[in-house]
């Protein structure tokens, strides 16, 4: 487990680099030609799914790329995410969630044997529990086929799993069987804070954000 660990500490490393470097190269071919800049942000967008979401336009998260916020607020994530305790082949961590109804449970307890884009969801920081169920209700509106539960404020569960903002896994009596490789280049919407808990709780976004690839684990599993 050391090794993952270390590797999580030097992953995130060149994920910060890359991203500043990205922040700043975007920033300058922007101000030497702002078509070229959007060119090489729509590939980008194309490498991380981006253009496939017909909610979105370029504008509504193309510019973002070229922002402040979106080096802060990923640089906050990938420093919180340097807690994350769950491996491959490790125990899973039982980190308290709460569930739509308020109640306290656990991520292990559903097991059973066997940077904000414009014209997203206009969801304020969470200040208390409450706040964070009521925007939960946004996921549930959707109608997911899993149970909803969110983290607690304290966001252990984001942390011990590095989902932040979003990660795939695959857990199995109380093992991590599977956790998404880190691969850059590689966003759909983000409920950092929301997770669908199953039998199998499952993939790392937005760069590595793969549900085909657990999908896909998940059938050679049966």
């Amino acid at each position: 487990m050391l090794l993952q660990k270390w590797g999580v500490y030097f992953s995130t490393a060149c994920m910060l680099c890359y991203m500043i470097v990205l922040n700043i190269i975007i920033r300058i071919m922007h101000f030497v030609s702002p078509g070229l800049a959007k060119k090489q942000i729509l590939r980008l967008g194309e490498k991380i799914t981006m253009t496939q979401n017909p909610r979105f336009g370029y504008e509504d998260w193309g510019p973002t790329f070229k922002s402040f916020n979106f080096v802060k607020t990923a640089s906050e994530h990938m420093w919180l995410s340097l807690g994350q305790e769950a491996f491959v082949g490790g125990e899973a961590p039982d980190s308290p969630v709460v569930t739509m109804d308020g109640e306290k449970t656990s991520v292990l307890s559903y097991l059973r044997d066997g940077w904000a884009f414009t014209n997203n969801f206009d969801i304020n920081r969470h200040r208390s529990l409450e706040d964070r169920l009521s925007a939960a209700q946004i996921l549930v509106g959707r109608e997911p086929l899993c149970p909803v539960v969110v983290d607690e404020m304290n966001d252990v569960a984001a942390i011990k799993y590095g989902a932040l903002p979003e990660r795939l896994y695959v857990l199995q009596s109380g093992k991590v069987v599977y956790k998404v490789r880190p691969v850059p280049y590689q966003h759909q919407d983000t409920f950092p804070h929301f997770h669908c808990v199953g039998p199998r709780l499952g993939g790392m976004g937005p760069w590595g954000y793969r549900p085909l690839e657990v999908r896909l684990f998940l059938e050679k599993m049966k």
